[in-house]
């Protein structure tokens, strides 16, 4: 690609008119037809000799030909974006479509000037995951077992996200839609808390968990901290794949267990997995709730138990369930009460390391000023 040229190739279906396609891109656009290729079977040859920056695919009912060529074309260049432009109703080709690794499909006719919107932004989303994009810190919050207060946790270091909240939409409408994802796209999806935070939430019902996959999690994850200062992620208990892919592409890890003996050990093999699983102890912190000295252990004790020393520890506090009740984080409803301090005191803990990153930057000549965007959280139901 030179300069803002698109170079595409467009190939077509036997049953579909070639005319009728050439027409649909704008005139004077980047997006420039490169090749046009009548009949998918000459497609993959085609693009071995060429090698365009985009390839549009036009076809029209379910077509294992243009499956074909989606499948080959992200195999042999993962880079270059694939984009259908499908003539009728795409019911099941729409889904098969994407599994090949098609990166949008629009239903045809579409205006030009659409056409050429959707193009560059698949080319822009593509550049900017491989250049790396504006990379904001994520925060995976882990446990071993439930109960300990992960969503507390998340809830209230983001300000009150996954409280109190009833979307139209979640996570599992946003997989369900199917094609590439942009922050645009992902704003539809989102619900805001009167806290000025933000909140994917997690699928209502546990039948549609398995529609959010590996994949799709680890493009979303890009996409928001691409839009967001900080993305907080409240996962389930213990280490399912999805858990395993969110923290493998955090910058900050943070585990929260309580102050009892069951649950110091716990906490402690899920530090020891962390560990086997070769992450940098540097970027996990750790949080117990919970850690009254009523309850029989000393926190000298849990840091013997742990082998570490928890960066934060969060009292009891009977305002906790009332304001959960109420659809607000501690940190709103008592800001002044011990466990509101403990958490303000962790995030304070997550903006002096942005601070830190910030300065080092700046001294290495990579500084940049920041827009102040809201937190996000994808919210964990149970």
């Amino acid at each position: 690609m030179s300069g803002g040229t698109i170079r595409t190739l467009v190939a077509i279906d036997s049953d579909v008119d070639s005319r009728s396609v050439e027409h649909a891109f704008p005139a004077g656009s980047p997006v420039q037809v490169a090749g046009v290729i009548e009949g998918l079977d000459r497609g993959w040859t085609v693009l071995e000799e060429t090698s365009p920056d985009l390839l549009v695919v036009a076809c029209a009912g379910y077509s294992e030909r243009a499956l074909y060529l989606i499948e080959a074309s992200t195999k042999q260049r993962p880079d270059r974006p694939v984009v259908v432009l499908f003539y009728g109703t795409p019911d099941g080709f729409l889904q098969r479509a994407f599994e090949m690794g098609a990166d949008d499909l629009l239903t045809m006719p579409t205006p030009p000037e659409e056409i050429e919107f959707s193009l560059r932004k698949v080319m822009a989303r593509r550049r900017g995951t491989l250049a790396g994009g504006t990379t904001n810190p994520m925060i995976c919050i882990v446990g071993p077992k439930g109960g300990t207060g992960k969503t507390l946790a998340a809830s209230n270091l983001a300000v009150g996200i996954a409280m109190g909240l009833n979307p139209d939409r979640t996570i599992y409408d946003l997989a369900r839609v199917g094609g590439s994802l942009d922050p645009d796209k992902v704003a539809d999806f989102v619900t805001d808390h009167s806290s000025g935070a933000s909140v994917l939430l997690a699928p209502s019902r546990p039948d549609q968990a398995g529609t959010v996959t590996v994949e799709f999690l680890r493009e979303l994850y890009a996409v928001l901290r691409s839009r967001y200062d900080y993305v907080i992620v409240d996962t389930p208990p213990g280490f399912t794949p999805e858990v395993i892919a969110s923290i493998d592409v955090s910058s900050n890890l943070l585990v929260v267990g309580m102050l009892d003996a069951l649950s110091l050990k716990d906490t402690k093999l899920g530090l020891e997995t962390l560990a086997l699983m070769g992450c940098d102890p540097e970027r996990i912190r750790l949080v117990l709730n919970r850690a009254d000295a009523s309850v029989g252990i000393k926190h000298s004790e849990a840091e013997a138990i742990l082998g570490r020393k928890p960066d934060v520890f969060v009292p009891s506090d009977r305002e906790i369930p009332r304001a959960t009740t109420a659809g607000q984080p501690i940190v709103v409803a008592a800001g002044r009460s011990d466990a509101a301090r403990a958490f303000h005191a962790l995030a304070e803990l997550y903006v002096q390391d942005e601070v830190a990153a910030d300065t080092s930057s700046s001294s290495n000549g990579n500084g940049s000023q920041k827009r102040r965007r809201r937190l996000l959280a994808r919210g964990r139901r149970t």
